[in-house]
């Protein structure tokens, strides 16, 4: 519980990100006198550079939860702090507990009031005095960091493909956080994000509906990262979406892991005005999902696959007909074998053979730099195989653009 970050400068790339991206509750990384020991540093770090190694406890700090007194050690995290002092934190949405998904400060999820200012919990540094409530009030204004909105000639996984290449095709932002660790995340700087500005889900529909008119686009969309993370901010961002775009051709996509994406958050999306939506599978074996996301705990990975499978078979058995749905799932042999793949694709014509499929080319990115990118061949035979398996819609993602469908 006791700890600080180093850095190891053998294998230090030089990028900058543990300054220029990460939420260091102390200011400065690197300081074992200064650190809170949050580990933000070491999941951000591209170069696997960074350690956490046990301090030696100097002093307590007296400290307010929910009005009343205790005392805690001094240079921990306010979430360290409440872990110790019994309260309970997931990295799944359970009753009872924390939901502190991404450890980043980018999510907002695992946000608690210090001294009347709402703030992540997973960065934020206890201090002697301060008053922390875990008890947020039903009117309380979620936050969350999200950026780099971009118009978009592509678009996502829930974009459909005869839209995909002619110009720009919607606007998109990213929301910074995960609760994956992929070692090959093709987002990092977007996913270990916890610097930036937290906004306002009113805030950032203001953002999107300017960029789209801007763009003169009809489509809205939003990624990460992982959008799904805070729950109460990403509903109130579609419903602000919903109010300020009117309009019969507008449209609000949401791209997303799926992993924590419940039967009930569908439902609560959709009636929020979600009309199209992205789910990725990562694998069909628990083995593979672990290797392609970092996810080491062997319960927690087949809790997450599990759901993100139930979220597509739900999405198409109840909304099919409301929503554009699109699927992605990943491609790279060093990482899912082919005949996997075809499993894969076996799984989805029994639930729905005409769903769009998008598999994605995993790429050599932020730890993972090794594996080589799949050529246009390989892509083609991935394309070829599932089209055998009887899927009626399937791109594949290339260096070259897009196959398919």
């Amino acid at each position: 519980m006791l700890r600080f970050a180093k850095k190891m400068p053998d294998k230090c790339l030089g990028c900058g990100a543990c300054e220029e991206i990460v939420a260091c509750p102390a200011g400065k990384p690197f300081s074992e006198a200064l650190c809170f020991g949050c580990g933000a540093c070491q999941l951000a770090c591209p170069g696997d550079a960074v350690v956490m190694l046990e301090r030696t406890k100097t002093r307590d700090v007296e400290i307010k939860v929910n009005g009343e007194k205790f005392w805690v050690p001094e240079r921990v995290t306010v979430k360290a702090a409440l872990e110790l002092l019994g309260y309970r934190f997931s990295r799944f949405p359970e009753k009872g507990s924390i939901f502190a998904p991404c450890s980043v400060g980018g999510c907002y999820s695992c946000a608690v009031l210090v001294n009347g200012a709402l703030v992540p919990s997973c960065v934020t540094g206890v201090t002697e005095g301060m008053e922390i409530s875990t008890d947020l009030s039903e009117d309380y204004v979620p936050k969350r960091i999200v950026h780099g909105w971009m118009g978009h000639p592509v678009g996502g996984v829930g974009t459909p493909w005869w839209l995909k290449g002619h110009r720009y095709i919607e606007v998109a932002c990213f929301a910074c956080g995960c609760n994956l660790r992929c070692p090959q995340c093709q987002n990092w700087t977007t996913t270990y994000c916890g610097k930036d500005k937290p906004l306002s889900p009113s805030e950032a529909a203001r953002i999107t509906t300017y960029m789209r008119n801007r763009y003169r686009v009809d489509r809205m969309a939003i990624s990460g990262g992982e959008s799904t993370l805070n729950r109460r901010w990403l509903l109130s961002y579609i419903k602000a979406l919903k109010e300020l775009n009117q309009d019969s051709d507008a449209r609000i996509h949401v791209d997303t892991n799926a992993t924590i994406l419940t039967r009930d958050y569908i439902d609560d999306l959709v009636d929020a005005g979600m009309t199209d939506i992205g789910p990725d599978l990562k694998g069909l074996k628990v083995e593979t999902f672990m290797k392609i996301t970092g996810i080491k705990e062997k319960e927690l990975a087949e809790k997450y696959l599990r759901t993100s499978w139930d979220a597509f078979r739900y999405l198409v058995d109840n909304y099919k007909e409301r929503l554009f749905i699109g699927i992605g799932i990943p491609y790279n042999k060093m990482l899912i074998s082919m005949d996997e793949i075809v499993k894969i694709g076996e799984e989805i014509m029994k639930i729905d053979d005409s769903v769009q499929v998008c598999v994605l080319d995993y790429r050599p990115e932020f730890r993972n730099v090794t594996i080589p990118r799949p050529s246009y061949a390989e892509m083609l035979d991935v394309w070829k195989a599932l089209k055998d398996v009887g899927l009626k819609t399937v791109i594949c993602q290339t260096p070259r653009g897009h196959i398919g469908p």
